[in-house]
């Protein structure tokens, strides 16, 4: 799908990889709606890009919903929803020991939104016979991330749901992108674009790849293209797979003392 012209809303998109995507978006002719929990912030990018802003808790379906009304009353129909908002939480201890309310979270970002949005824009795209949802997971949804197991299972239920609706749709007209980027130079992170290096990319780095995988209609759109043979060798040979995944955990904690995302990254 080309952007150009068309309605789009961001989720999370008043920072990070969120906002690289506005700005990349509104230089192609897209009439944006920057969504975010930091309405400050939002309405910031939202003034430099010629866009509008709104709140929006992606934890609450009916603020997803407004979000959508504020885009269509701005621009008209919604072409394209990008669901970008995401969290990092970490495990405390053990790999089951972040609380209830951690794991409701995690879920509810990196998965209810997703469905909540689709489920108010699927049938008037269905009956429009076009559309497009780009869904922003990780590479964690096609791996694993260590040291936070409520992210990762988030993460590949968000991938999986983004494979059933493109199932489910395609012939309907509707065209769907999972987006698995690996690290990158965000807040997320602690970081911005002048910490990026070899592999660790800038937002806006992520943000082009996703514009042109929507652009050519690619499903999962790998910023991090070496993503894309980790999760061969996974799929290929399990045991080798997890057999260096403790490794790598092992290497984090001896060189690093600790599991967390802010030292991962150091390491791939």
């Amino acid at each position: 799908m080309n952007v150009s012209g068309k309605t789009i809303v961001i989720t999370g998109g008043a920072s990070g990889i969120g906002a690289a995507m506005a700005r990349q978006a509104a230089a192609k002719g897209a009439k944006v709606c920057i969504a975010d929990l930091n309405l400050e912030a939002a309405k910031e990018v939202a003034d430099e890009i010629g866009g509008t802003a709104v709140a929006c808790d992606v934890t609450q379906e009916t603020q997803i919903i407004a979000a959508i009304a504020a885009a269509e009353d701005a621009y008209g129909p919604v072409d394209i929803f990008v669901s970008n908002a995401g969290i990092v939480r970490g495990d405390p201890t053990h790999a089951a020991s972040a609380p209830d309310a951690d794991w409701a979270l995690n879920w509810n970002v990196h998965v209810m939104s997703h469905v909540w949005a689709a489920r108010a824009l699927l049938p008037a795209m269905i009956e429009r016979g076009s559309g497009h949802f780009v869904n922003v997971a990780s590479a964690a949804g096609l791996l694993n991330q260590i040291g936070d197991a409520a992210y990762s299972a988030t993460k590949h239920a968000a991938v999986s749901f983004a494979e059933s609706l493109l199932i489910s749709h395609g012939d309907d007209g509707i065209g769907v992108s999972v987006v698995c980027p690996q690290y990158v130079a965000t807040p997320l992170l602690g970081l911005g674009d002048s910490d990026a290096r070899g592999n660790l990319l800038t937002a806006s780095d992520v943000a082009a790849a996703v514009w042109q995988g929507v652009e050519d209609g690619t499903f999962v759109i790998l910023p991090h293209p070496d993503v894309g043979q980790y999760s061969a060798l996974r799929g290929a040979n399990p045991a080798r797979w997890i057999s260096g995944m403790q490794k790598l955990r092992g290497k984090l904690l001896a060189q690093e003392g600790g599991v967390t995302i802010e030292n991962l990254f150091k390491l791939i």
